[in-house]
């Protein structure tokens, strides 16, 4: 069987969402005239596939999960939504009068992001971006983004890269699940593998129509997994909001 080729899957699927929620564009079609839902594949390497609906990655603030709207009001000063996708939460903190940069390695959903109107965007990986002059006051990682963390080895690694970029007291925003609470014996024992390979997030890819990414290490942890994370990167985790369990605000902030 064919591989997926490797490519710009948030990009062709950010497009397509779009083009299908507002008409704009080339839709994916089903049988040559109804617009096709845009499904957003996650696979992961144990061999589960699930597969969601793009659209929310366009989502409006009446569309938005509660910790969502949570998250914008802790921001403060100049804000860097990392992993913007297509702007969702970014067109929202400008729209509030907020300063704020949109950074995402996929350049098509960047193109979406500035044809829905977020002005200050870049096309980079928070490692090429941290050589840059621009200071930040939060780092807003939300849509699971804590994700990014990916595990002990690469949390220290992006951890140093914000902080190069912070101004002093700078906060970091990230939404994360814990993956701790299910009782279903797929992922249960996928949290058994992962201990015993001395991991704490699972590797995965995300496919859509005939693109893949790479694999990748996605986070996802406990808070006291996180607070374990953090020890030894000046960063501190200051509170956690678990309203929403499993998903939680983590507010992290850079010590002195």
């Amino acid at each position: 069987m064919d591989q997926p080729a490797v490519g710009d899957v948030i990009g062709e699927m950010m497009r397509d969402a779009y083009a299908v929620r507002t008409g704009i564009g080339p839709r994916p079609l089903a049988g040559g005239r109804v617009p096709r839902p845009v499904i957003e594949i996650i696979e992961r390497d144990d061999g589960l596939i699930n597969g969601a609906p793009a659209d929310h990655y366009l989502g409006e603030p009446a569309e938005w999960q509660p910790h969502d709207h949570r998250a914008l009001r802790l921001c403060r000063g100049h804000v860097l939504d990392l992993g913007c996708g297509a702007g969702r939460t970014a067109l929202e903190l400008q729209r509030r009068g907020q300063a704020v940069t949109g950074l995402d390695t996929s350049p098509g959903a960047i193109e979406i992001a500035r044809r829905r109107g977020l002005r200050d965007t870049v096309v980079t990986t928070i490692d090429e971006y941290a050589r840059a002059t621009a200071r930040y006051d939060t780092f807003l990682l939300l849509g699971n983004n804590l994700g990014l963390f990916g595990g002990a080895e690469r949390a220290p690694v992006l951890l140093a890269a914000l902080a190069s970029l912070a101004n002093p007291g700078a906060r970091i925003i990230a939404q994360g699940t814990d993956p701790y609470g299910t009782t279903d014996p797929v992922h249960v024992s996928y949290h058994e593998r992962n201990r015993s390979r001395g991991r704490l997030g699972g590797q995965l890819r995300l496919r859509y129509r005939l693109l893949a990414t790479e694999w990748f290490d996605y986070l996802q942890c406990s808070p006291a997994e996180l607070e374990t994370l953090l020890k030894g990167t000046g960063w501190q985790l200051k509170s956690i909001d678990d309203a929403d369990r499993p998903y939680y605000l983590a507010v992290m902030e850079l010590t002195p």
